[in-house]
């Protein structure tokens, strides 16, 4: 009975809180980049491109808003051009442009949008996402291939171009430029985020930390504080949302030497602290509120014990506060001096999703109750929600970051909602899954979608789809060939035998069909995206229903 009375009044108030920050941004704030609330205008901040319009808009989708997703992801095609003499950061734009391009691009079919033959492989939104993509090309262009922090959209790199950037905006691209080489077939964005990550690999510590801030050019590192929160929070997380996404195995294993480490030298009664990198010796005995993420991601490992106990220790800062306070000092128990503030950031809610997801205790949901209470109580303005800058008192900063209508309100949402599509819900045959792909021979959407750090959801298997697709047909035709070679006999003499190779090159994937006798090694990790132009299986020879 209580799970049937929370969820749909927590619903109903989720869609009441996103609609009065949405339409203050889109009365008050368009076509700047955010809203500021407590001034009812609008301002730019990371590039001036409608920035929370942008990343706005697969939560319109999420709250089941067809005919807004419809009309805005109209507006941004006709509106907004990447081509401008603008400094923009890598990391943000590609989080959060990129990311959310991609996402309402997956998602568009969902929405009755018209598509174009062959989608989700091609389509307006994914041509946007790549143009921005292009865009960002330029700073990793470096010695090392880790890229700066800032490039111009129209000029490039700056020559005066800091080469300090944090290990974050190094290691935080392999969801959206691999998802775009898959769908587009252009190889060049996996590389540069594969090569970043390698090269950022190679930096680590002999005790397997890494720090904040590193030198891309000379790779010597600026800031030497290890922990997992800001500044590092989302390389973790991409190492593992990657590993999954991608069925990659690389990734998987750096990230569970990296979690030795951490559980190794900074995890401290489920607490996790800042180190220096070389020594594990203690730096900083904070918490702070990026870090809060961290619960969610060992769930996805199916670390549950140890994440339940960590979330535990975060909820009671919550509690503590009405909010998450930037940095919280564990000692004191109480924020840190010019770090009191709370921007209305989505992590613990995060968190809490995953986990009740994962073990279906109301605690998570009771504490979804309390951000709701929290933000309307504190943060409500007659103009959107503001960000807190002070939680002791509750002053509140004139600014509303994309990230809340992105992040925090579709979180928020999704936790009250354990039966959507994006959590793999619904029964066979209401529309919980399409087609796509050419001739509609992929099964697009039937669970297992990836959020990017900016919570975008992205599709496996729309990558599988348009990545596999043409290697599987000419898998298919090399089979059948070398299947009739032993027949067929020239003039002279039989055809040579095929040349054996040793496996497919590094980075591809291997082929569908086995040799006999062959058995196949079944994946590290799983994730609900099947072969599914297999049709037919003889003798160890996988043939599609078309052969």
């Amino acid at each position: 009975m209580f799970l049937l009375v929370l969820i749909p009044l927590g619903l109903l108030r989720i869609k009441s809180m996103f609609y009065h920050a949405y339409n203050s941004y889109l009365d008050n704030a368009f076509p700047y980049d955010e809203l500021r609330p407590l001034t009812c205008d609008g301002q730019d901040t990371w590039g001036s491109f409608s920035l929370t319009l942008i990343d706005a808009l697969d939560t319109l989708l999420v709250l089941g808003n067809h005919t807004e997703f419809k009309r805005v992801a109209s507006l941004l095609q006709d509106t907004v051009d990447f081509d401008i003499d603008v400094n923009a950061s890598v990391f943000e734009t590609n989080i959060r442009v990129v990311g959310g391009l991609l996402s309402a691009h997956l998602l568009a079919g969902r929405a009755g949008m018209e598509l174009e033959p062959g989608w989700p492989c091609s389509g307006p939104l994914l041509r946007m996402a790549e143009d921005a993509a292009r865009k960002l090309l330029p700073a990793f262009q470096t010695p090392t291939g880790m890229p700066y922090g800032t490039v111009n959209l129209l000029h490039g790199v700056s020559p005066t171009e800091t080469p300090v950037t944090c290990t974050a905006g190094v290691g935080t691209f392999i969801l959206e430029f691999a998802t775009l080489s898959r769908l587009t077939g252009d190889t060049i964005f996996e590389n540069v985020a594969r090569r970043a990550l390698r090269a950022l690999w190679k930096t680590r510590s002999d005790i397997g930390l890494v720090g904040n801030h590193i030198d891309i050019v000379s790779k010597k590192w600026v800031a030497q504080d290890a922990g997992i929160g800001a500044g590092v929070d989302s390389y973790f997380e991409y190492l593992v949302k990657g590993a999954i996404m991608l069925q990659d195995e690389e990734l998987l294993n750096m990230f569970i030497e990296y979690d030795r480490a951490i559980q190794n030298y900074t995890r401290f009664d489920d607490w996790y602290l800042w180190v220096q990198m070389h020594k594990g010796t203690v730096s900083m005995p904070v918490f702070q509120s990026l870090e809060a993420f961290w619960p969610g991601l060992q769930s996805l490992l199916g670390n549950l014990d140890s994440a339940v106990r960590t979330f535990q220790n975060y909820y009671s800062v919550w509690r503590q506060f009405g909010g998450l306070p930037e940095f919280y000092s564990i000692p004191q128990g109480y924020t840190v001096d010019k770090r009191e503030g709370y921007p209305l950031r989505p992590e613990l809610i995060e968190s809490a999703m995953y986990l009740f997801r994962a073990t279906g205790d109301h605690i998570y949901l009771q504490l979804g109750l309390d951000a709701l209470e929290s933000i309307e109580k504190i943060a409500k303005t007659p103009c959107g929600y503001a960000s807190v800058k002070d939680l002791r008192d509750h002053q509140l900063d004139n600014r509303m970051e994309s990230f809340f209508l992105a992040e925090t309100i579709k979180y928020l949402y999704l936790l009250f909602d354990p039966t959507h599509f994006l959590h793999g819900g619904g029964t066979e045959g209401d529309g919980s899954w399409e087609e796509g792909g050419e001739g509609g021979q992929c099964v697009l959407g039937a669970g297992g979608f990836i959020f990017n750090t900016e919570a975008h959801p992205l599709d496996p298997a729309a990558l599988y789809c348009c990545s596999r697709h043409a290697q599987d047909r000419q898998d298919l035709r090399d089979i059948l060939l070398s299947l009739s070679q032993p027949t067929q006999k020239s003039d002279h003499q039989s055809a040579p035998p095929a040349k054996e190779t040793e496996g497919p090159p590094p980075g591809q994937s291997e082929s569908i069909a086995l040799k006999p006798g062959e058995k196949k090694t079944p994946p590290l990790l799983s994730c609900p995206v099947q072969p599914f132009s297999a049709r037919l299986s003889i003798l160890g020879q996988v043939f599609s229903d078309n052969t």
